[in-house]
């Protein structure tokens, strides 16, 4: 397989299961369609879950001490926060995904609610699909040539979710295919030009931190609090940097 197979057939996934749902979706009842949001959020909060213990990681503990990691993914979570919030990262993704919506569905539906519906759609599936261990992992992984293993099975899984978030959510579901594209294409060109230089310990605080980002969009998808996601996302680097501080001043 080439490298880059694993993002296409991930794409390929995202596109058909929304498909899917798109025709299926009007066929369920509101309430039907509530609850399959809600069990996504609470599919995305266990996804999240379970990808925030590798704070616990005995190669991350190991390299930074005991009690360094979860102050490093505190830190993270804290400054990348911040990082976001000075650059409006929500309200941003927020703004491309109208602009999206007005050029994939000019001429059809224009009301304030449709609009809304599409925008959520779209940011809620871009985040699930593309913020996880398995985006980053996988697809550097398959840039460093070890395969698509990861991203195939993450293909699997986003296929199966695509059809019920695009059911309950519409058409802004199968936009974020776009996203999928992109972001893992440029970390598989990630992989492939920088090569293995990023060690474990760094990795599963990137990876506890990506967690908890999952855990904000499961409950805002569960309308619990409104967490604004996006704007956490820098804490994807700014976590690896602190281990390597630590790493260097301990």
């Amino acid at each position: 397989m080439f490298i880059g197979f694993g993002t296409l057939a991930n794409v390929v996934t995202v596109v058909v299961g929304s498909s899917i749902g798109l025709l299926v979706g009007n066929r369920f009842p509101k309430r039907t369609q509530a609850t399959v949001v809600d069990a996504l959020g609470l599919i995305t909060l266990l996804l999240g879950a379970l990808s925030a213990v590798d704070v616990l990681s005995p190669a991350l503990s190991g390299a930074t001490g005991s009690s360094a990691p979860v102050l490093i993914v505190l830190g993270g979570l804290l400054i990348g926060g911040v990082i976001g919030s000075v650059f409006d990262l929500e309200q941003r993704l927020d703004g491309f995904g109208h602009w999206v919506r007005r050029r994939l569905v000019r001429g059809k539906e224009t009301s304030h609610d449709a609009e809304s519906r599409f925008v959520n759609g779209f940011v809620s599936a871009s985040l699930l699909f593309c913020v996880g261990p398995l985006t980053i992992l996988g697809s550097l992984n398959e840039g460093l040539g070890r395969g698509p293993d990861q991203l195939l099975v993450k293909a699997l899984l986003d296929g199966f979710s695509s059809i019920a978030f695009a059911a309950s959510l519409g058409v802004g579901v199968l936009a974020s295919s776009a996203v999928v594209l992109v972001v893992q294409g440029l970390l598989t060109l990630a992989g492939w030009a920088i090569g293995d230089v990023l060690p474990e310990p760094h990795l599963m605080a990137l990876s506890a931190a990506g967690g908890l980002i999952l855990v904000g969009l499961g409950l805002r998808l569960l309308d619990v609090k409104k967490v604004p996601v996006a704007n956490l996302l820098p804490a994807l680097v700014v976590a690896p940097f602190l281990v390597q501080l630590v790493v260097v001043f301990r």
